[in-house]
């Protein structure tokens, strides 16, 4: 019977209330230890929050490999048909746009550590409704909540640790998240393979649960601060994050603060809806010609779409496809290729995070891109002379080596890069919107890749695809080569003055101040 196999959600709960008090307990604790706590340590506690939640990409996809299968040989079967099998895997990628939506004005205006909380929320409720889920609608319910969840994080996310961390550890940190995500995915398949859907989902619930005890005891970012105008508070938490050596970043941006909102308290609006609305219509416009707002967006829409088109969004869902048609099975084991295939991945995105300590991003990105556009174009012909019966000599292990090149640039290149870098070009004033707006692309690429694979696959074969995907990669790696700075070692105020063409000046905002005036 179904009902034998559901978790009871007033259990779920039980024992997620035993969880908090044993956490509540260990924070306790935690306030009496602070002496020995160094800030390179409370960066790592302050990441980790953030790295769970990205983690949610790993557990909400990978657990879809579980549960279809499951559903469909359970007794008495859930009713489950092709089209809603597909919405099951597709729909938090959907929903990952109204999460990219929502939380600019969130962490906006009540803060970056109440949009951390907000974003973990609808994951967990997500979690808990699959535990306890009894037809498929409460399924496509739960995964629509944890794709706003994700949506959020996307946003969120780098731009949090972009904040909270040191130029030095920053490259690393942000890196680690795709680890992370790799890690995610191999746990919630290896709980899957022994348990139920409904236990690997509490377990997901579990992990979320640790995440939100982690958030809730973590600071609030010092840059939203210094941009509220708190700047002693914007003072201890930095000092408390950063210790006392890193105090000139400090006191610029809190220099930088000041004369952005001493621009705008010289203007005064009338208090009336229409003028009110105007006034902002009047700034968004006065923005969008801002070189610090429009720059860092169109660097960071390509290279989100360079992440997205190097080929990850195969080698994911689609990677067993992929290595039957460039391996015979008759000759190598299949399975095995791709368990080492995503062992592979695990490895590399943790070779990324010294990579990032070490090597230059720029050099990082155009290394392992065109590296990533030969192997892309050599799996193109290699896939058509195939199939073509035009190869002189085959070897299983030719096909093989391509996929675990291809895995190396996506692993140390393509994937972590995107997140590393949004976490460091946004400028602190546009920052919540800059993010959700380059998000949203993101979330459109990761959206078309997956659904389009197949009608490619069909229609142009395994060659044409590829061939596509070398196309939008390299002019992607084109325009960033051009355009991106590069942002290793810098303080985030130095990014955003070079996007800018210099430091903020009193002079930069009297363009916005004459719009105003204008709008009164």
């Amino acid at each position: 019977m179904v009902k034998a196999n559901v978790i009871q959600i007033h259990d779920v709960i039980r024992l997620n209330y035993c969880f908090l008090l044993f956490f509540f307990f260990v924070f306790s604790l935690h306030n009496k230890m602070v002496r020995w706590i160094t800030p390179f340590v409370k960066q790592c506690f302050v990441t980790c929050g953030v790295a769970i939640s990205m983690a949610q990409f790993g557990l909400v996809f990978g657990i879809t490999a579980i549960l279809i299968p499951q559903l469909q040989s359970q007794k008495p079967v859930m009713l489950i048909d092709e089209s809603t099998e597909s919405w099951i895997a597709a729909i938090p990628g959907f929903a990952l746009l109204f999460g990219n939506f929502t939380i600019p004005t969130i962490m906006g205006k009540y803060g970056r550590k109440v949009a951390n909380i907000i974003s973990v929320l609808p994951v967990i409720v997500g979690w808990l409704l699959i535990t306890s889920a009894s037809n498929t609608y409460f399924i496509l319910a739960a995964r629509f909540l944890q794709g706003i969840s994700m949506g959020m994080s996307t946003s969120l996310g780098p731009i949090l640790i972009g904040e909270y961390t040191s130029p030095k550890y920053r490259g690393a940190f942000l890196s680690s998240l795709c680890l992370v995500m790799a890690m995610a995915t191999l746990t919630v398949h290896s709980v899957g393979s022994y348990v139920t859907w409904q236990w690997t989902a509490f377990v997901c619930s579990v992990i979320t649960f640790i995440d939100l005890l982690i958030v809730i005891n973590s600071p609030e970012s010092p840059s939203w601060l210094a941009d509220q105008g708190k700047y002693e508070d914007c003072r201890k938490v930095f000092i408390w994050l950063r210790g006392d050596t890193e105090n000139e970043e400090l006191e610029k941006m809190i220099e930088a603060s000041k004369i952005v909102r001493e621009s705008k308290a010289d203007v005064v609006i009338s208090d009336t809806f229409v003028k009110n609305l105007k006034a902002k219509f009047a700034v968004g416009f006065e923005a969008l010609r801002r070189k610090e707002f429009y720059k860092p967006i169109f660097v960071m829409v390509h290279v989100y779409t360079l992440g997205e088109w190097a080929g990850i969004n195969i080698l994911s869902p689609y990677i067993v496809e992929v290595a039957e048609a460039l391996v015979d099975k008759d000759k190598m084991n299949v399975p095995l290729l791709v368990v080492t295939v995503d062992a592979q991945r695990i490895i590399m995105n943790a070779a990324a995070i010294y990579f990032m300590t070490k090597f230059r991003r720029r050099v990082i990105l155009i290394s392992t891109t065109m590296l990533c556009v030969a192997v892309l174009l050599l799996i193109s012909a290699y896939s058509y002379a195939k199939t073509s019966n035009l190869l002189p000599f085959d070897h299983p292990s030719i096909g093989a080596i391509l996929l675990h090149v291809h895995m190396f640039t996506i692993a140390t290149g393509s994937v972590p890069l995107p997140m590393t870098i949004s976490g460091e070009i946004f400028p602190l004033q546009f920052r919540s919107v800059s993010g959700a707006l380059s998000a949203v692309f993101f979330s459109f690429h990761l959206f078309i890749t997956v659904k389009t694979y197949r009608y490619l696959r069909n229609s142009l074969g395994l060659h044409g695809t590829y061939l596509i995907y070398a196309a939008i990669v390299t002019y992607c790696l084109v325009v960033s080569w051009i355009f991106l700075p590069e942002t290793k070692d810098r303080t985030l105020q130095e990014i955003e003055d070079e996007f800018r063409g210099g430091p903020p000046t009193r002079d930069r905002d009297e363009k916005t101040d004459e719009v105003l005036m204008e709008t009164k």
